[in-house]
Order: structure tokens, then C-alpha cells, then sequence
């Protein structure tokens, strides 16, 4: 069986810089080690701190007209980051509670960091330190009202049984902050669940279901693309071993960010595994119907030319299951300490068999639970429950599937 455990020593990739947004940065841990400072910049080497330290570059806000006044709901902001970076390494949510009035979302953060709490308690996992930046997306500004979509890139450093690794995550939240009184108050937050928003919608849905038993008839399994004019891809071959090492090696370079050679969707979590799989050698199931196969060819004259089971999780899983004598296949599993690396993981959140995330193995914890990355929420050696996630419910409903090991 193929497995790894999570290196802690492989630096993280960094997200990249995206010029006109605001990034905040939010660091807790324990003895700071050294720092440097300058006008706009201060940089902290932790260990382990109570103390947290905030960084933050914001450029001034693109309206001409706004008052002085219209920018001083950049501090709150910053505290709202450095106490949710707080709350997440304590798995505390009180640490957030007098930064605003939204109940409903009280009792959500707390719910969340009570369950994360509990299982890494059951995991035999301790939080060393965390790490959140917020990256700005959008600000819509209103006389007395400011409404601001955040990108939160939480990592947390981790220990288990002796060995260390680093979890990532990106989470999304819409922020509503209101001129009260002469100070700016943060009234409402939202989670942006993307994990949540499914690619085509129900039609796939149903067609998933009404084609999930039928078995396709034998096709031969070539690849469509040209792979030597893509970086790093192989020429693939029938009978070829199903290149784990590989698919790992893609999805750590691109969890965070879409592959230009493929088009990116709004829901590209599937999109981001298929492509982890055809760089492990796998070649394309091509049929030239959307409702059928596995295969990929992009976007002609504004027309898309991609199976469903390509792009779409709930397509994947059924594709998956049908039995065929060549090309991808798969054996479903009961457990998910059966899986190896490259393996997949289909989410249906709330029990009614619509799946509406997909996963990929990319590492195993002290205890050979799976670590999985992911793409549109980004995550990265993330653990498999997704029990961290505002998406997940007491519901969900997990597919694990394995790849054969000869494609």
C-alpha cells in the first residue's frame, strides 16, 4: 500500500500576491524569536505565543470622495482577523465575542470550533500555532454601511503522536460593518460555503441518478490531449501503472490555484481532481458525449467539450462505480484508512446522495488517516471529515473510492 505521512518540513506554497487587494495578516504562537521593522512592515520568526501579531498592508479605498471617516473600518477588520486567528488556534470562540452583534453567527463559530475541538481531541492532535492572512476581494460601500468579502488562508501547525504537519484551508466570508456612534461595528457575517455550490446544478443531478446503475459499453481508454506539449505530464499508455506520485506532485502544486492549461470553473473542485488523476497517467475515456466517459477537451467557439463526470461530483462518483475493463476504474471502500494516495472522496452534505465536493489523497496522518487537497475551497493536507468545514453537517455522507493500481 502506497502511503506517505505529512512532511512538515515542505514549505508551504505561497498564495499569489494579487495586486489592488488588501492582505491582512494574523499570526498567533508562543517566544518570538526576531523581528525587523520598517514604516509599513513588520516581520515575527514563532515558536509558540500567546501574543498575536498582525500584519497589514492596505491600500487606500478606490472611491475619491470618501472621508476620513469612510476609513476607519480597516481597524476593526484587523482585529476581527487577529481574534479569529486566535479563536481557531484556542478552538475558543468566545475570543470573538464582543467584536460583534451577529448571534446567528455566534452560535454557528461556536458549533464549528466545538466539533473541530472534540475530534482533534479523539485524533490525538494538538494545534502548535495557526496562521491567518485575509486577502480583501470586494467592498461595496454604502452611506453608513461597508460590506466586505474576505479570503481567509488559515494554516495551522500541527502534532500527532511525535510528528508534525501543516494543515491548510481557505475560507470565505461575507463581513457587514456599520458607522454607529462614531466607530464602525462589524453587525453581520456570513460563510461563502463554495464547497456547497455544485457545477450544472440539478439536471446533472438527475441525470447522475437515472445512469447510475447502467454499465457503459467497452470503449478504448487514449488519451485526448496531446501531453508533450503539457509541463510535466506524460505520454500515457494502456496497462500503465497508475502513477501515485505524480498525482500528488500536481495536486500540491495547484490546490490553491487554477492550471492555465484547463479552464477554471467557479465550482472546480472536480474539475482540479480529474486533472490530478490524468497526471498520474491516466488516460482519457474519450466518447465524445458529455453524458458518458472521462475525458477533456476545453472550450470551442464558446462551446464546452468536457464529460460531466469530468467536472461534476455527483457524475464522477457514478462514473466511478460502473464496472469496465480498462481505462479509470475504481473499488469502492467502507473506510477511509483504506485508501491510498490519489484515492478520492466524494461529499454529499446533507444525506439526500447529492454529491456536491470532491476530494484527492495527498498524505496520511501519524494514525493513516487520509490528508486531502482540494481546489475552489481550497485545502491542503486538510483532514478528510471536512469536519472544520461550515458546509459539513451531522448528515453528511462520504463515497470512498479507490483507484486500481493498472489503468
Amino acid at each position: 500500500m502506497s502511503r506517505s505521512p505529512a512532511n512538515p518540513k515542505r514549505k508551504p506554497k505561497k498564495t499569489p500576491r494579487v495586486n489592488k487587494q488588501a492582505v491582512l495578516h494574523a499570526t498567533q504562537g508562543t517566544r518570538v524569536q526576531s523581528q525587523r521593522q520598517s514604516n509599513n512592515y513588520i516581520s515575527h520568526t514563532l515558536q509558540q505565543s500567546n501574543t498575536p501579531v498582525i500584519k497589514a498592508s492596505l491600500p487606500p479605498l478606490s472611491s475619491a470622495n470618501l472621508k476620513e471617516r469612510k476609513l476607519d473600518w480597516k481597524p476593526a477588520l484587523q482585529q476581527y482577523i487577529t481574534r479569529y486567528n486566535q479563536a481557531e488556534t484556542d478552538q475558543f470562540a468566545p475570543r470573538l465575542n464582543d467584536l460583534y452583534s451577529d448571534e446567528i453567527h455566534h452560535d454557528r463559530v461556536e458549533v464549528r470550533l466545538d466539533r473541530i475541538r472534540e475530534r482533534d481531541l479523539l485524533r490525538g492532535v494538538h494545534a502548535e500555532g495557526s496562521e491567518t492572512k485575509a486577502e480583501i476581494v470586494q467592498v461595496n460601500e454604502l452611506d453608513r454601511e461597508i460590506v466586505v468579502n474576505l479570503r481567509l488562508h488559515v494554516k495551522r501547525r500541527l502534532q500527532q503522536d511525535g510528528q508534525q504537519y501543516i494543515e491548510e484551508r481557505y475560507d470565505h466570508e461575507r463581513v457587514w460593518l456599520m458607522y454607529d456612534q462614531g466607530k464602525w461595528l462589524i453587525t453581520k457575517i456570513e460563510p461563502i460555503m463554495l464547497e456547497r455550490k455544485p457545477r450544472f446544478g440539478g439536471a446533472v443531478m438527475d441525470w447522475s441518478s437515472e445512469h447510475e446503475a447502467e454499465e457503459e459499453p467497452p470503449v478504448i481508454a487514449v488519451p485526448y490531449l496531446n501531453t508533450d506539449v503539457i509541463p510535466n505530464f506524460r505520454r500515457t499508455m494502456q496497462g500503465k501503472r497508475y502513477r501515485r506520485d505524480l498525482v500528488v506532485a500536481y495536486a500540491d502544486q495547484w490546490w490553491n490555484k487554477g492550471n492555465p492549461t484547463y479552464e477554471e470553473f467557479d465550482s472546480n473542485c472536480t474539475n482540479y481532481v480529474s486533472q490530478c488523476i490524468f497526471a498520474g497517467d491516466v488516460p482519457m475515456i474519450y466518447t465524445s458525449r458529455r453524458d458518458s466517459g472521462w475525458w477533456y477537451k476545453g472550450r470551442q467557439q464558446g462551446k464546452e467539450w468536457w464529460s460531466y463526470s469530468w467536472a461534476v461530483s455527483k457524475a464522477l462518483a457514478s462514473f466511478l462505480m460502473k464496472p469496465r475493463k480498462q481505462g479509470l476504474r475504481a473499488v469502492e471502500k467502507e473506510y477511509a484508512d483504506e485508501l491510498e494516495l490519489g484515492d478520492i472522496i466524494v461529499y454529499d452534505w446533507n444525506g439526500n446522495t447529492r454529491y456536491q465536493h470532491t476530494t484527492i489523497v495527498t498524505a496520511f496522518d501519524a494514525k493513516g488517516q487520509p490528508l486531502v487537497n482540494a481546489n475552489t475551497a481550497a485545502g491542503r493536507h486538510r483532514y478528510w471529515d471536512y469536519q472544520d468545514s461550515y458546509a459539513w453537517t451531522p448528515n453528511t455522507h462520504y463515497r470512498f473510492f479507490h483507484i486500481t493500481d493498472y489503468v
